[in-house]
């Protein structure tokens, strides 16, 4: 339930046209800055004298995300930000603004408290965090996807996400799974550096400084949207600037001539993809999605909600300062005043922004395309290499209801259960079946080869980021693309659908029980049905020893009053 927003509205806003993945385009005209009403400004003061009154951090040019490692207690509040020049509540992690880097090893586990302290009432107080990329093998009940795998956890409560990862190493991220929280500021890079990176020779320094975070900021809190609801700035690693906003400061990455970064993109919006460049610089991708990729050349990219991509940045150019640009698919394209921007700055320059017109769009000559990614070690898909071969095919088309204000995935419109639906297995049901309407979720056998088709259909919404949770998969048809590559695909977990065009189509193995969220990670399509739930190998699922604290969120949260969360 989305309180205080009008699904009608906002659905069709959020119907804006965004160009196909793979492919260049040109940035709409500066749209005109949204101007906020006087009654709109006073109820948004109003909630920032209510949040909490713990301190946001202190942010600067230069400004380092703050660490944390894994196992940690991570205190979820609320305090009052500034990110871009505006002063809005926002939710804070362990008092801080934007969430702290989760840092970890490869092997070592994860055991973070998540300890709930909301008490805005213009946010959602209840919360649950999802581990974005993470498998959660064996662990399915540390996922965080409110209602598929959890209640929520309820104001002044905690949970405990107790889980291993693997062997998994690379870029990943957390942020809110319920109702559109993640917009309201619960997001934060999480980074399984791995001391035996086969790539470990091509770069000199990997670590804080090197992570950038690209977001959508709004200028009021999730429960308070006007109309139209759109963002008003993007930020990097938590800072930025509105158009016709002050000059408030920017993010600012800091590099020594001759050293090599190995930098650390991650899009951890609610809507907008981002094109994505340095001035002067080309970028050497490495690592998708948590993946190593056979080592791939570009000068901009296109990065959707979700994605990750590390790449290797030689600070080989003069001592100077150099524009990082992140132009977002919609709302204000321009650059203007420093908006969609960062600055790459070298030991030795002067403390000032840069002074060109850096167009990153314009100046491309090396765009990312997906078909190009190949993994480092060559991995082919899995099943027989003809198309509708392998052992369970689906296709799940995308389609839209204007004049309902809903999406469907397949040809049903996911609603959340009241019950999670881990929940309701563990608790006796005997299919799927008896738990949610018909194709809202399907039921897989394990080992099997899974293949997914998702059509581009008439949909001014997308391209829509698709994201599986327990897995990631080989995308053997890529969004602009007819080519069907059985050989070394592409291995990610979030794949674009690019336009009506286009046909995109991914595969992988059911072998990790859970029942695993697949859904379009666009927070505003996900809240009015784009998802659905593949109930994987449930014999398994019904083995899961489910810790004693997971067994009492619900009966916790469902004696909470609405109202008070």
């Amino acid at each position: 339930m989305l309180l205080g927003l009008d699904l009608p509205s906002v659905f069709g806003f959020f119907f804006h046209s965004a160009p196909n993945s793979t492919q260049q385009y040109s940035p709409p005209a500066l749209s005109v800055p949204f101007v906020f009403p006087s009654a709109m400004l006073f109820q948004l003061l109003s909630a920032a004298l209510l949040a909490s009154t713990a301190r946001s951090a202190a942010l600067t040019p230069g400004f380092t995300l703050p660490s944390c490692s894994s196992r940690e207690t991570l205190v979820i509040g609320s305090a009052t930000v500034n990110a871009d020049g505006f002063e809005r509540p926002a939710i804070t992690v362990n008092g801080k603004f934007p969430s702290p880097l989760i840092k970890a090893n490869k092997g070592e586990g994860f055991s973070l408290n998540v300890v709930n302290k909301l008490t805005d009432p213009s946010m959602n107080r209840a919360t649950s965090i999802h581990w974005h990329g993470l498998f959660m093998q064996g662990t399915s009940f540390a996922d965080g996807a409110a209602f598929v795998t959890q209640c929520p956890i309820a104001p002044g409560h905690s949970y405990l996400y107790d889980f291993q990862t693997k062997g998994q190493a690379g870029t990943f991220w957390y942020h809110a799974h319920l109702d559109l929280q993640t917009c309201d500021g619960l997001r934060g890079p999480l980074i399984i550096y791995d001391r035996a990176d086969p790539y470990r020779k091509l770069y000199d320094v990997d670590d804080e400084s090197t992570v950038i975070t690209l977001s959508d900021w709004l200028h009021y809190t999730t429960r308070n949207l006007p109309f139209p609801p759109i963002f008003s700035s993007v930020l990097f690693n938590g800072l930025g600037r509105f158009a016709g906003g002050p000059l408030s400061p920017l993010a600012v990455t800091t590099v020594s001539r001759g050293l090599r970064y190995r930098m650390r993109l991650i899009n951890i919006a609610c809507d907008p993809n981002f094109i994505f460049g340095i001035e002067g610089h080309s970028m050497t991708i490495i690592e998708v999605d948590g993946v190593s990729h056979q080592p791939y050349v570009v000068d901009s990219l296109r990065i959707l909600v979700g994605q990750r991509y590390s790449f290797i940045l030689n600070a080989n150019q003069k001592v100077d300062n150099y524009w990082m640009r992140a132009i977002p698919s919609y709302a204000n394209t321009a650059t203007v005043n420093g908006t969609n921007s960062a600055i790459l700055r070298y030991v030795g320059a002067p403390n000032k922004e840069p002074t060109s017109a850096f167009d990153v769009v314009a100046s491309t000559k090396k765009p990312l395309v997906e078909t190009a990614l190949a993994p480092l070690v060559p991995t082919p898909a899995p099943g027989i290499p003809q198309l509708g071969k392998a052992d369970v095919n689906l296709n799940l088309a995308i389609q839209v209801d204007i004049e309902a204000a809903r999406y469907s995935l397949g040809g049903a419109s996911y609603v959340p259960p009241s019950m999670p639906v881990l929940l309701q297995l563990l608790s006796g049901a005997s299919s799927v079946d008896e738990l949610m309407p018909k194709g809202s979720y399907y039921s897989l056998p394990k080992n099997k080869v899974i293949e997914i088709t998702i059509p581009g259909g008439d949909d001014p919404g997308a391209p829509h980021p698709m994201h599986l949770h327990g897995h990631n998969f080989h995308v053997i048809r890529s969004a602009g693309s007819d080519k069907l590559n059985f050989v070394n695909p592409p291995i990610r977990d979030v794949v674009s659908t690019g336009t009506s065009a286009d046909n995109v189509t991914i595969r992988f193995v059911t072998d990790n029980s859970g029942p695993w969220f697949l859904h379009c990670h666009v927070d505003f399509h996900l809240s009015v049905g784009l998802a659905v739930v593949l109930a994987e190998d449930i014999p398994s699922i019904r083995n899961t020893k489910a810790p004693k604290a997971w067994q009492e969120l619900c009966p916790i949260y469902d004696a909470v009053p609405s109202s008070e969360l």
